[in-house]
């Protein structure tokens, strides 16, 4: 199944509130690597945008009211997404974004599957943060020269980070078969020295065999006077 990264932003929380997607980016996988095929549209979301979203992504409405529409880019995008498997953080969001778009074109909700990374991260890592970035931190991936939020570095950068989730496995829905080892086999070492065995000579024989009846001699002394103490 063909695999694509995604990501949105959008001009504030809530598209039943008549929020609107301003960047839509989506990168396609290639096995275990980035393809070079990749979808990234800025787009003009016909209203104004949240000035809690710009500190959050830096785009403004009047850098985006010259860019194209969600409708003119839809046919374009509904094919490049068509049949692929989703990968997105906090995938309830960016879908119900994608899907109140399409709403609005009168066009049915997505049926791709998809992988919700936050919520595995979630499993993976109770108790812990599972933001993007804490992730990049957890598997060591260089996140340095994200100051804000972009649809498209953020695809790349989740691209690094599901890889780093499943590594030894190829699907995070647990649908392929994982990585198995082979059992340990012990390997017999010929040129490990084998082991010596020491003979004691005639006089350690002797000697020890003096020292058992010298303990023999003993005890039957011992349980001798045993008996006398408990004599009536």
């Amino acid at each position: 199944m063909r695999r694509i990264v995604l990501d949105t932003e959008t001009t504030g929380l809530d598209p039943k509130q008549g929020h609107r997607i301003i960047e839509l980016a989506a990168i396609e996988l290639d096995g275990r690597k980035v393809s070079l095929r990749r979808f990234h549209r800025y787009l003009n979301p016909e209203r104004e945008i949240e000035a809690g979203a710009v500190a959050v992504h830096g785009l403004t409405y009047e850098r985006l009211q010259n860019e194209a529409k969600f409708a003119d880019i839809a046919p374009s995008f509904l094919e490049f997404i068509e049949g692929a498997e989703l990968i997105i953080h906090n995938a309830p969001f960016d879908i119900g974004f994608l899907n109140g778009e399409l709403g609005l074109m009168g066009l049915p909700p997505l049926k791709n599957a998809v992988v919700d990374t936050l919520k595995v991260a979630r499993e993976m890592h109770p108790g812990k943060k599972n933001s993007l970035d804490a992730l990049c931190g957890r598997y060591e991936i260089d996140n340095a020269h994200r100051s804000l939020h972009g649809a498209l570095l953020d695809t790349e950068l989740l691209a690094e980070v599901y890889f780093a989730m499943t590594r030894g496995q190829e699907s995070l829905l647990g649908n392929d078969a994982p990585t198995t080892r082979k059992p340990a086999v012990l390997s017999t070492d010929a040129s490990r020295p084998k082991l010596r065995v020491l003979l004691p000579s005639e006089e350690e024989l002797a000697a020890h065999t003096q020292q058992l009846a010298d303990i023999d001699k003993a005890s039957k002394g011992a349980c001798l006077w045993k008996k006398l103490d408990s004599a009536p």
